[in-house]
């Protein structure tokens, strides 16, 4: 009997696996569990959503993606650019009144993010959302960034109110009017918590620092009572693994919109962090294989109560550093995640609101790179522009909208560099030359082409008798281009000059043929296998001074 074998898909980090990567494996999960655990409790509260929701999502959308995903170092939980785009989906569906309140609408709102990622990959669109710009990308961090800064703010200094998710202007003006309502000891602890936490990471990279801030925080309640001081807690945390519910469908068109931003940046986050995890012995990251993954582990994730999820650069960084080979470190977050759901609830009810709040500041403002932004002001003035406006958007109409804005200003600049009419002069041959367009014909681009080529064969020293259009990458033909090619063709001889077509894909050509005037190129002898090979037999039929049967004969 031969043994079953494991589909392709499935597991398929493991493909080739050594024993004696176990351990490593082992080791690499629970570095990034002490990473990823605490700081996605951190980003629940983002959302103002129950923190054990946090740890949920380090579990069903985490386990998902590890038998799924093709990163192996990849972790995939929520990130604090997703959990700002959730909070803001929710605030703005009118569902986040309370933490209870938002969570049918929360498993709605991942359900739909992993239901637009999966139908992404059935269209086969990991290549088209990648395209996305960096500058929008950069933009956009920059506006979560200082939204998400400025609404830990509270928090932080204890201030009786909390403005998450209201965005950057409205948060920051509420901060202000109530800053006379600041705890001290909320703010020492602040402090305390953001010094430590920059000071590891800049001193002993090596230490979660994320752990050590909980730990700290925790033992001052427990032990030094600095709650009875006005230092709030986090509300307490419901022990147990995540039971499956049923999504809120009331409040579905609202969120939509959210939805689709949220399910681009996830792809987005999960893509950059794939490529630059991946090492040169590694096989290549499959951007539909991404998609498939990330969407599956928010679809499962949903029906648990988690929240939007994606790959995260600093657990997964922590993964890799720590000697991950495969997704078997992943499995071995979700055993912690599931041991500190199982057991830890009723100690983590003593973990301070203001711990959780220097973790999420810390992290997001890693994401305000204005360097970065200084240094594209230098480099490309478009980038800089794109990335500033996005960001402007960001920080004043709301982060949903910069990331519409940011994906339209995208799609209009690969356009517009798309239409842009490139060709070049690939050979000549007596009074016959040769041109290739540097990209394929499509609707958008072909009569801006065929001025060009116009144009390029009017501009030529030596008068051209005879034009070989060289197509090699035109793989798709549309009406349109046919129609644009018939319409070169007649405009060329008006201008005494023949076109001949050269090097047309086999699909292209199968397409072209259905046309009467292709049909007639073609029995014209006008349609050739190569550049090369239409000049040469436009320079031999110039030497006999005959023409192709069905050629008329040039009568000046």
């Amino acid at each position: 009997m031969s043994a079953v074998r494991r589909p392709s898909w499935l597991l398929s980090t493991l493909d080739g696996y050594q024993r004696g990567w176990i351990v490593r494996d082992v080791l690499a999960g629970l570095s990034a569990g002490a990473v990823v655990v605490p700081q996605a409790m951190a980003y629940a509260t983002i959302a103002d959503l129950p923190v054990q929701v946090g740890l949920y999502t380090c579990i069903v959308p985490m386990l998902v993606y590890a038998l799924l995903g093709g990163s192996r170092a990849m972790s995939v939980s929520t990130t604090s650019t997703i959990a700002t785009l959730t909070a803001t989906t929710l605030v703005s569906a009118g569902v986040a009144a309370g933490p209870d309140d938002a969570l049918g609408a929360l498993m709605m709102l991942t359900l739909l993010v992993g239901a637009v990622l999966l139908l992404a990959r059935a269209c086969r669109l990991g290549s088209l959302v990648e395209n996305i710009s960096g500058a929008t990308v950069l933009g956009l961090k920059i506006g979560v960034g200082a939204t998400v800064a400025v609404g830990q703010l509270p928090k932080l200094l204890g201030e009786s109110f909390d403005f998450s998710g209201h965005g950057f202007l409205r948060s920051l003006v509420a901060v202000g009017g109530a800053f006379d309502s600041v705890n001290v000891p909320t703010l020492l602890l602040s402090t305390g918590s953001i010094a430590t936490l920059l000071l590891l990471k800049r001193f002993a990279p090596r230490v979660p620092g994320t752990l050590v801030v909980v730990a700290a925080g925790m033992l001052l309640v427990g032990v030094g009572g600095i709650d009875e001081l006005g230092v709030d807690l986090i509300a307490p945390v419901a022990g147990g693994l995540p039971v499956p519910g049923i999504p809120d469908l009331s409040e579905t068109a609202a969120l939509v919109p959210g939805a689709l931003a949220i399910a681009v940046m996830a792809f987005l986050e999960s893509a950059a962090v794939a490529r630059s995890l991946r090492q040169a012995t590694e096989p290549q990251i499959d951007s539909d294989q991404e998609l498939f993954a990330t969407g599956a582990a928010n679809t499962v994730g949903a029906f648990f109560a988690a929240m939007p999820a994606a790959g995260g650069f600093s657990q997964s960084a922590v993964n890799q550093g720590a000697g991950a080979r495969s997704q078997l470190a992943t499995l071995t977050t979700v055993a912690l995640a599931v041991l500190v759901a199982l057991f830890l609830a009723p100690v983590l009810s003593l973990l301070p609101e203001a711990t959780l709040a220097a973790m999420v500041f810390t992290a997001v403002a890693g994401l305000i790179n204005i360097p970065e932004l200084v240094r594209w002001a230098r480099i490309s003035r478009v980038d800089f522009w794109v990335a500033t406006a996005v960001a402007a958007i960001g920080l004043t109409a709301g982060l949903l909208p910069a990331v519409a804005v940011g994906v339209v200003v995208t799609l209009v600049l690969v356009l517009r560099e798309l239409n842009i009419p490139r060709v070049r002069v690939v050979g000549r041959r007596g009074s016959a030359l040769g041109l290739e367009p540097e990209r394929g014909l499509y609707t958008a681009n072909a009569l801006a082409n065929q001025r060009l080529i116009v144009q390029t064969v009017a501009a030529q020293a030596e008068p051209v008798r005879t034009l070989v259009l060289g197509l090699p990458q035109q793989v798709v033909m549309s009406i349109t281009v046919l129609d644009t090619l018939e319409a070169l063709d007649r405009e060329l001889a008006q201008l005494g000059v023949q076109l001949h077509l050269a090097a047309l894909p086999e699909e292209a050509s199968v397409v072209a043929a259905r046309t009467p005037w292709y049909a007639g190129l073609v029995e014209a002898g006008r349609v050739h296998p190569a550049v090369d090979v239409g000049l040469r037999a436009a320079a031999d039929r110039e030497e006999r001074g005959g023409v192709h049967p069905g050629e008329v004969p040039d009568e000046r």
